[in-house]
């Protein structure tokens, strides 16, 4: 397998220094005052991230070198797309870090805007396409004007800009998940077959009243109409010899909550991720554990929370992703330690190999770990799959993260609203 380049660019190391107010403040003000302080990073054909920034009190302190702010994730064609200028512009792209102060909102009727401090620009070069580690900017740099007028200095910003090569896989369903589709690895044009995936329920007994389950209408919509649970799917992942290499099957079934028909936070559906046993033959090992609810609102969101299963864990689950999903027109289920705040770990946590113990779980060398995109409910999904290289040492370390991806597509639809009691007479729901 081939992987595609990737780069990550990430900003870190975050800090705020402004000569003569926070040195002669008191310790709430200073509090008070470095809890207003955000930026906004921006660059070219990416949502504009907003982070926080600590104030430095001390002028010998530096912030965490290790901290990472924000980070984006950089393909060739969008490399090519910065590089190249704009309509109205001369200029290359440039990652830009607009510093503010104070916050939105009213203070006794009066509209309270936030203070701009000044912005960093960095502009975007051909050393960012060379594919190896570069640290683009480390230090301090003053940002704003400088008050010459009084003869005091303006503020002053930490950061840490670096660029990493962050190969991926990319893989894509070929079908929907339900029709048992072919698996190919994306390689620019290329699709070269690398998995099958076998889609199957248990079946139920006919005297069952809630045997009616999935039969498709004419205009392709689902009717399950008098079913009131749904259980027993099971994903099997093959590789190109037949032997399968991963699955994963609803453990919880996906009912609907108490007064409501539909399946809320409350009591989830749950798939279990196995894998299988290099000590027993015809055994699977479990490997995470998807749960997945519907949030009902204006628009209606289905979120999927991942724990991964490892031994060295106190509990044995280790919270990975937490992802709210459009219902309606689907979204992106990922893992990715910049992205998201993890539940922090009281002991140290081992030093990962591969999926069976992925590099997410290492604060040091984490970042991004997978992606999964899904359409939303009635829609025929093809899951785009993309993985980092540095989490998949073979095959079998690959298919288990497609069997993830086939539980989070079928989710959507297992968290589909159940239809009322049927009326005697009538084919109408209420």
């Amino acid at each position: 397998m081939d992987p595609q380049a990737f780069i990550r660019l990430s900003i870190g190391s975050l800090g705020l220094r402004i000569p003569g107010k926070p040195l002669t403040a008191a310790k709430s003000d200073i509090h008070a005052f470095s809890s207003s302080c955000v930026c906004e990073i921006r660059l070219r054909g990416f949502p504009v991230q907003t982070t926080s920034i600590p104030l430095i009190s001390s002028p010998e302190t530096n912030p965490d070198s290790h901290s990472i702010a924000s980070s984006f994730y950089l393909e060739e064609s969008d490399l090519k797309a910065m590089l190249a200028p704009g309509c109205f512009y001369n200029s290359h792209a440039c990652l830009e870090i607009v510093v503010f102060t104070g916050r939105k909102g009213s203070h006794c009727g009066v509209g309270i805007k936030r203070q701009q401090i000044g912005t960093f620009k960095l502009e975007v070069g051909p050393e960012w396409g060379q594919g190896k580690p570069v640290i683009l900017f480390n230090g301090w740099i003053g940002i704003g004007k400088n008050r010459q007028e009084s003869g005091k200095p303006g503020a002053e910003l930490h950061l840490r800009v670096k660029l990493d090569p962050d190969p991926r896989y990319v893989f894509q369903f070929e079908d929907d998940t339900k029709l048992s589709p072919q698996i190919v690895q994306l390689q620019g044009t290329i699709k070269q077959p690398i998995f099958s995936c076998k889609f199957s329920r248990d079946r139920v007994s006919q005297v069952d009243p809630l045997s009616t389950f999935w039969s498709s209408s004419a205009d392709g919509t689902y009717q399950d109409t008098e079913r009131r649970e749904r259980k027993g799917w099971k994903v099997k992942i093959h590789d190109l010899s037949g032997s399968a290499v991963a699955a994963a099957f609803i453990t919880t079934p996906f009912v609907p909550s108490t007064g409501c028909d539909w399946v809320a936070k409350s009591n989830p559906g749950a798939w279990l991720i196995v894998r299988p046993d290099a000590c027993q033959p015809e055994s699977w090992q479990p490997w995470g554990k998807l749960e997945a609810w519907r949030e009902r609102g204006i628009r209606d969101y289905i979120c999927c929370r991942f724990h991964l299963l490892s031994e060295g864990q106190e509990g044995g689950e280790l919270l990975m992703s937490e992802i709210l999903m459009n219902a309606e027109k689907g979204g992106e289920f990922f893992i990715d330690t910049d992205r998201q705040v993890r539940a922090a770990a009281a002991t140290p946590v081992p030093s990962p190999q591969s999926s069976g113990d992925f590099a997410a779980l290492s604060p040091v060398v984490g970042g991004f770990v997978m992606s999964c995109r899904v359409q939303g409910e009635g829609k025929c999904s093809k899951p785009l799959v993309q993985l980092a290289m540095r989490h998949v040492t073979c095959v079998e370390d690959a298919a288990i993260f497609m069997a993830l991806a086939a539980a989070v597509d079928l989710s959507i639809e297992a968290c589909r609203p159940f239809r009322r009691k049927i009326l005697r007479g009538t084919r109408h729901s209420w």
